[in-house]
């Protein structure tokens, strides 16, 4: 049975439970089982070596997962060699077309719409709704946890700043 962290984000003001662990900085970053959006499998050793961030989004169709997603897009190209990564339980087909319809080609999309993996393991995935929680994580070159943000309120934009800054600092060491 999953962890489970009642009241640990809110959607709209409502309490949720989250499923999983909470992820700290300076652990290792587990390793996952997704797809991407052509239905290949994808995980956290794909992108060994580099630096990455990881944006978690509930659905890539709402305001806030689809500024949060074309604000790392565009932050892709002046952060040289770091991998970002969205990842939604939105079907691969619908990130597809998402990314040609915002012209969003910098960032992979992961699809976790099949087993859950990385929610449960990166304790995102909300217990009531089968979404997952906004939330940053950053991950160095070793696979450590450097940076780590679930945003309280669902409906919140997550810390943009902090996210870059802690990127730019893994990927200078």
């Amino acid at each position: 049975m999953a962890e489970e962290r009642k009241g640990a984000v809110t959607m709209r003001g409502n309490p949720m439970t989250l499923l999983g662990p909470e992820i700290k900085v300076g652990q290792k970053a587990p390793e996952f089982h997704s797809v991407d959006k052509g239905l290949q499998p994808i995980g956290l050793d794909k992108f060994k070596g580099k630096v990455k961030i990881i944006s978690v989004v509930p659905s890539i169709d709402t305001p806030v997962c689809d500024a949060q997603t074309r604000r790392f897009n565009e932050e892709a190209s002046k952060l040289g060699d770091v991998q970002i990564l969205t990842v939604s339980m939105d079907l691969p087909f619908a990130q597809a077309r998402w990314c040609g319809a915002a012209g969003v080609d910098k960032i992979t999309m992961v699809s976790d719409f099949k087993e859950h993996d990385f929610g449960n393991k990166y304790g995102v995935l909300i217990k009531e709704l089968g979404l997952l929680a906004r939330a940053v994580f950053v991950v160095d070159k070793n696979d450590n946890v450097t940076h780590a943000e679930y945003v309280k309120e669902v409906a919140s934009h997550p810390d943009y700043e902090a996210t870059l800054a802690a990127a730019r600092k893994a990927a200078s060491a």
